[in-house]
């Protein structure tokens, strides 16, 4: 009696449907963990930031250091070679939008927009910076208390704007 290739038959085309299915799914982006600037030295550019931000360094090298934010962090690395960023920027969210334009101004930063909070670094790197309050971005409170911040709110809009798309702050 001959011996059925069916079962090993049936096995590959489990396999090929299931290699289909995984090759045709697209992946959600949740969030980002990093951003990273490059800049001209490290100990200025530390120097620099922390003159308008109170922050934790992870980790630093002669070309790199990592400033903590709680669940994310900034890397900047040494050997920035390209012109100023035009458009190209990201939101640095804070718990203080009003101290972070106070201190920009004694430090003499020009802002760059009459609109938000956005201003050069001294490398070209364009910033904007934002209130948490005011947004939908959101912390667990596990993350905001290991920060020293478990108190900082939203504001009822960012509240109402989480509720709409099904994120409410229960």
């Amino acid at each position: 009696m001959p011996i059925s290739n069916r079962g090993a038959d049936s096995g590959n085309q489990s396999d090929r449907k299931a290699n289909q299915v995984t090759m045709n799914r697209k992946a959600r982006a949740v969030g980002i963990n990093h951003v990273a600037l490059e800049v001209g030295d490290i100990d200025e550019a530390l120097a620099f930031y922390g003159e308008f931000l109170q922050f934790t360094l992870r980790s630093k090298s002669e070309t790199m250091a990592f400033i903590d934010l709680g669940d994310q962090f900034i890397a900047l690395s040494k050997g920035r070679h390209q012109s100023q960023d035009d458009e190209r920027h990201f939101g640095l969210v804070v718990d203080d939008k009003e101290a972070v334009r106070a201190k920009l101004d004694k430090m003499g930063i020009e802002i760059v927009s009459s609109r938000f909070l956005d201003f050069y670094d001294p490398w070209g790197n364009r910033i904007e910076i934002v209130g948490y309050q005011g947004i939908q971005f959101s912390k667990t409170h596990y993350v905001l208390k290991g920060m020293g911040i478990a108190d900082l709110g939203k504001t009822d809009a960012a509240k109402q704007e989480l509720a709409d798309k099904g994120m409410g702050m229960g």
